[in-house]
């Protein structure tokens, strides 16, 4: 099978096109695969750190806001957009698919919609509840339409092909249990929270993580806590850390600005305390995860909001939106828990319930059902 691929701009889109990627090649080992994306994007590095061929395709989105800088922007984005078809004509003609594959991004419109009116078989992913633009702009022109979930249907109507596939999670975020991630990690086995809020961090995930764990030291709780503050709490979350004479490693206390070993902290975890993005929750599903979600009121669309009410409406987890963020009633959420773990329990059964299982095997059958 020869499959070009098309997504960016944001890690929520790559690592779906490369996971795609991984699960076409499954079945078909002798596959031919070309990303196409934009040369600026965080596709550009991770596609052929990846192994693959990347075509590059230059286009971006428009600023709403009006500023002088914005109004450059827009003027830039327009002389992409003269351009984007016909440079998406190029990448298809020369490299003749048997399939063209969306995962979202702006890059994914122009690609998908000339492939699509040349009749050759398309199909687009959507990781969010609430659907990104160029997903909803293309759902019409594509043969398959590929939902993380169901409630997407909300904002998209029931007037298309569509299948449920769930998200691909990577193979290694199931491989350890809890006693096991707790050992490798010197805890023992009191409650566990791992709270972080991406690469970057998060001002306010950061700013209430730091007088919880004030507060669960100074009350001797038995409660060990995975913190990773990331870029933006580099210098102020080691230092308010300093001023409680917490320390940054300990047998109850692991803080670090990045987490590179995401799975074994997620394993040991009872209580995740995190942004909202697609990827983070379809990993907390397929690990039955109990969790406080924040959701980034700053990304588009506000989909962060509309991923976490999928888990709140299901009982496994408690969100709460930044704005209504109060660290009172945070560490009284927490002690809750910690009081009575068979709330953890019940919250971790429902976010198990909503995971699926067989993703993989969904989004291989949808790709062959339009292959011809």
């Amino acid at each position: 099978m020869r499959a070009l691929i098309t997504g960016g701009g944001t890690g929520g889109h790559i690592n779906p096109a490369l996971a795609i990627a991984s699960i076409i090649k499954e079945h078909e080992p002798d596959s031919v695969f070309l990303f196409a994306g934009t040369p600026f994007g965080m596709e550009a590095r991770l596609v052929p750190q990846a192994g693959y061929d990347f075509a590059p395709i230059k286009v971006k989105g428009f600023q709403r806001r009006i500023s002088l800088e914005n109004v450059k922007k827009n003027i830039q984005a327009a002389a992409y957009l003269v351009t984007a078809g016909s440079r998406a004509n190029e990448i298809i003609k020369s490299f003749s698919p048997d399939v063209v594959i969306g995962t979202g991004g702006y890059v994914s419109g122009p690609v998908v919609r000339q492939a699509a009116r040349k009749g050759i078989p398309t199909a687009i992913h959507e990781q969010n509840a609430y659907p990104g633009v160029t997903t909803r702009i293309l759902t019409k022109s594509v043969d398959k339409v590929m939902l993380t979930v169901k409630e997407a249907l909300d904002y998209l109507g029931t007037d298309i092909d569509y299948t449920v596939t769930g998200l691909p999670v990577r193979a290694e975020i199931l491989k350890k249990n809890k006693a096991q991630a707790r050992k490798e990690l010197g805890f023992d086995d009191s409650f566990t929270i791992l709270s972080f809020g991406g690469s970057l961090g998060a001002g306010c995930i950061n700013e209430t993580m730091a007088e919880v764990i004030k507060y669960t030291r100074a009350n001797d709780l038995k409660i060990n806590h995975i913190h990773g503050y990331g870029g933006m709490g580099k210098d102020t979350f080691p230092e308010a850390m300093k001023k409680y004479n917490i320390p940054m490693k300990s047998e109850r206390t692991r803080i670090t600005e990045y987490i590179n070993d995401m799975d074994t902290c997620m394993a040991a975890a009872d209580l995740v305390i995190c942004r909202s993005g697609a990827t983070t929750l379809a990993e907390l599903e397929a690990m039955g995860k109990a969790s406080l979600l924040i959701p980034s009121p700053i990304v588009a669309g506000n989909h962060q909001f509309h991923n976490a009410n999928v888990l709140g409406k299901a009982g496994a987890a408690v969100v709460i939106e930044q704005k209504n963020i109060k660290t009172d009633e945070v560490i009284k959420l927490i002690e809750d828990f910690y009081n009575n773990p068979s709330k953890i329990s019940e919250m971790s059964a429902r976010s198990k319930e909503l995971a699926i299982t067989d993703t993989s095997e969904r989004i291989w059958q949808t790709i062959k059902s339009i292959v011809k």
